[in-house]
């Protein structure tokens, strides 16, 4: 038996609110048939169950987030169905089934459902904004404002998916050395911990003067054998000092700069901000999104606060009347000479789309060989790095041996 409540009126049309054990909602029905009410709502009282406490499915919505891949291939396929006559509502019917994420499943469930109610597409979207960026929402808006979102969608998922493979290439030539760091640095703890006190009771049984190398091992050795919970204490501390540090605004502020004045990594920063961007401003402007628009979204995708102040300062100048390309030309420490020029020629022939669009390609085609040349050039760093500390570590315990030779 399950308990319900039912609200109904009376036969003199008082209203009346009961509540009832039955076994579903069509006995509910005969009993107030039977005391006589007119039954307008009923609802079952929910009981206590670990089932819907530790509900799986909303549990993995809410631990799962939404990759970027998964979003471009669910906004291309939107474009796709809606160009071929698809209802809005029965495309993302078709997607919320199509997706194995349950996060996805969610977000497009929702988004139906607000469709259905008669919200648009942009303002269902606004409701997911860890999902979707306020960039996916405005071309998403001018899409629907000039009645083409199936070719706004299209120029999103472009959008994206460049995006996308420009992360993937600047992870990817970052990943080789971040490995063979951390593994030399494991190793290096390793025997500090484990080899090195025992070669240390050797040189001290000795009883020479061992060299400063030498002396500057056995003193790590020593401190990590002894306390080495404070040293990963300590390690930790500092990883969130700099954080800490990172999330300030003078913190920011330093560490963007140095990123930009670092050599070879430097250039690839200020690549890599130029063509996000062009390809932002080019797919902004193309799907009919006003300049001052464009370039207020644009300062939210970058991250790097010194190409954020040029687009802040770029959308005060063109409220001000003057040309886009002044504020680019004004800062070619950071946005190379070519940008500002050719966003100048689109200005003077009508192109400016087309011209950003040009931009972003011949950027993000010059990062793409940069991180080739990157590669390149760290595995002999790496090799030169890997063969200073083994060296250190082998004159450290060598010179040692030849004073205890000396002294005999």
């Amino acid at each position: 038996m399950t308990l319900f409540t039912y609200k109904g009126t009376t036969a003199d049309g008082k209203s009346v609110t009961e509540m009832v054990d039955a076994n579903d909602r069509f006995a509910v029905y005969e009993i107030a048939r039977q005391n006589g009410h007119t039954v307008s709502s009923v609802s079952e009282k929910k009981q206590f169950s670990l089932s819907r406490l530790f509900n799986m499915e909303k549990i993995n919505a809410a631990l799962s987030r939404v990759k970027l891949d998964e979003l471009v291939i669910a906004t291309r396929n939107l474009a796709s169905m809606l160009k071929a006559g698809l209802a809005l509502a029965r495309a993302l019917t078709v997607i919320e089934r199509q997706s194995r994420n349950p996060r996805m499943k969610q977000v497009m469930q929702a988004l139906r459902e607000s469709v259905n109610k008669g919200d648009p597409l942009n303002e269902a979207l606004a409701k997911h904004p860890k999902t979707f960026s306020r960039l996916y929402v405005s071309m998403v808006r001018a899409g629907e404002e000039s009645g083409k979102l199936a070719e706004a969608l299209e120029t999103i998922s472009l959008q994206l998916e460049r995006s996308s493979n420009l992360r993937k290439r600047i992870k990817g030539a970052m990943i080789y050395p971040s490995i063979v760091v951390t593994v030399m640095i494991i190793i290096g703890i390793l025997m500090m911990i484990y080899v090195m006190p025992t070669i240390t009771d050797t040189f001290l049984r000795l009883g020479t003067e061992l060299p400063t190398t030498t002396k500057l091992l056995i003193g790590t050795s020593q401190f990590l054998s002894a306390h080495g919970l404070l040293a990963v204490a300590s390690v930790i501390g500092f990883v969130a000092v700099l954080v800490t540090l990172g999330r300030t605004k003078r913190g920011r502020s330093t560490i963007h700069w140095t990123l930009i004045h670092l050599p070879v990594i430097g250039t690839m920063v200020k690549q890599t901000n130029s063509a996000y961007t062009a390809r932002t401003l080019s797919s902004l402007l193309s799907a009919g999104v006003d300049v001052i628009g464009a370039l207020s979204i644009t300062d939210e995708v970058l991250q790097n606060v010194h190409f954020k102040k040029v687009i802040k300062d770029a959308g005060t100048k063109v409220e001000k009347g003057e040309p886009l390309s002044e504020a680019f030309i004004q800062n070619e420490k950071l946005y190379p000479v070519l940008f500002g020029e050719m966003i100048l020629v689109g200005e003077e022939t009508g192109q400016i789309s087309q011209m950003l669009t040009e931009i972003a390609g011949f950027y993000e085609n010059e990062v793409e060989q940069k991180t080739k040349d990157l590669s390149t050039i760290i595995e002999p760093l790496l090799m030169v790095v890997i063969g200073a500390t083994v060296g250190f570590f082998a004159l450290a315990m060598i010179a040692p041996i030849y004073s205890i030779s000396d002294s005999i």
